[in-house]
């Protein structure tokens, strides 16, 4: 037992460095930023006129770009530093708040989506290949769990927060305070330093879109899952409050703690056991969750959900992305990029779609929909991903 407890510790200092912990309060303070738009954004459109349609398209607007640049910064970071990069998407996402406050629907509005995907895949992209970077390789998926943390962190307090400021104040205060947390994401992300790094050497053909083809199978279950968790940031806070449920904010709540819950108690998990046998009983808690979703009425129905999809997330992502990171060796920046790239692809399908679906079926079938993507997820990792790997 002692040994144990000496090896748990050993390990959280080599991950829990100076760098570690300013890249982590970077990427938190930008996440909250992000994550208060989670539940307040789809109502301020809707407060506009939107139609859920084009607030499916002015949501997985962000993830559009994201994707693009997702490549781009992949393989930029084989030239540039992370640093420089992260301070680069804080700045560009601290500007994007001023549209908020000046822009009407629906061109305007969806330039500025653009450009915070742009930031986003910057900022994030930039964090996660340093964290990759600076962590010993034999804790990598246990650094990736421990960095996301930031994500879950933010995610529990963000919507709450920024249902609070609209409900108490205005959307103005809420698109100020999210300026300011950005220049906080820039002020952290500028104080990293980490350790020299000899930048490996890419042929020129290769340059431009850096698409890491190694990482791409495991990628394709981060598509999957962001397809789903797209639709769920952009339509469940609508679709609660239709239920009679006037502060949707608990269920992003639950969620987050549950995540935030997994990561602390099961970070080595990712290290000692397989990977992939986590993976596939994970994917069937998304099932559940977006199953659950189309029948909830109440919000204590709606918390349960939001902790049960909290839980698969805890586990899920940082595997996924492990597993391409095992897969693509050295290149850890566009291993990332390439990743992350997918995951956002999904995260721009998933809302337009949807948005598409809701008009023409209603919201629970939308959500019975986004439950027979998870099944799809978890055939293709099964039959696809598992199976080449053996």
């Amino acid at each position: 037992m002692e040994n144990s407890e000496d090896t748990v510790f050993t390990s959280l200092r080599k991950i829990l460095t100076r760098d570690f912990i300013l890249a982590f309060l970077a990427l938190f303070a930008f996440i909250l930023a992000n994550y208060m738009l989670a539940p307040t954004l789809p109502i301020y459109l809707e407060r506009l006129g939107a139609k859920e349609t084009e607030i499916g398209v002015l949501v997985g607007a962000f993830g559009a770009s994201s994707l693009v640049l997702r490549l781009v910064v992949g393989q930029a970071l084989l030239t540039y530093s992370e640093r420089k990069i992260m301070m680069t998407g804080a700045a560009v996402f601290a500007v994007t708040f001023a549209g908020f406050l000046v822009l009407p629907l629906f061109w305007p509005l969806f330039a500025v989506r653009l450009l915070q995907g742009v930031a986003f895949a910057c900022l994030d992209t930039a964090v996660l290949a340093f964290v990759v970077r600076i962590v010993p390789p034999a804790l990598t998926a246990q650094g990736i769990s421990y960095c996301l943390l930031a994500v879950n962190f933010s995610l529990a307090s963000a919507p709450l927060l920024g249902m609070l400021v609209i409900n108490r104040f205005s959307f103005n205060l809420l698109f100020i305070l999210g300026a300011a947390l950005s220049l906080c994401a820039f002020f952290f992300g500028g104080l990293v330093k980490g350790p020299p790094v000899a930048r490996p050497s890419v042929p020129t053909s290769r340059t431009g879109f850096a698409v890491n083809v190694k990482a791409i199978p495991p990628a394709i279950g981060s598509f999957l899952q962001n397809f789903i968790w797209g639709s769920l940031l952009a339509f469940v806070p609508l679709y609660a409050i239709k239920r009679g449920v006037s502060n949707p904010a608990p269920f992003f709540t639950a969620m987050a703690a549950m995540t935030v819950a997994g990561r602390l108690l099961g970070g080595r998990i990712f290290d000692i056991y397989d990977r992939e046998k986590i993976v596939m009983v994970l994917m069937g808690t998304s099932t559940l969750t977006c199953i659950g979703l189309a029948f909830a009425k109440t919000l204590p129905v709606f918390i349960a959900l939001g902790a049960l999809w909290g839980f698969g997330a805890a586990f899920l992502f940082p595997v996924l992305m492990a597993l391409s990171m095992d897969r693509a060796g050295s290149l850890g920046g566009t291993a990332v990029g390439t990743f992350r790239a997918l995951g956002d692809t999904g995260l721009t399908l998933g809302p337009v779609m949807m948005g598409i679906i809701i008009p023409l079926t209603g919201y629970p079938v939308m959500f019975l929909c986004l439950g027979l993507a998870s099944l799809i997820n978890l055939n293709y990792f099964c039959f696809f991903v598992r199976a080449g790997r053996r």
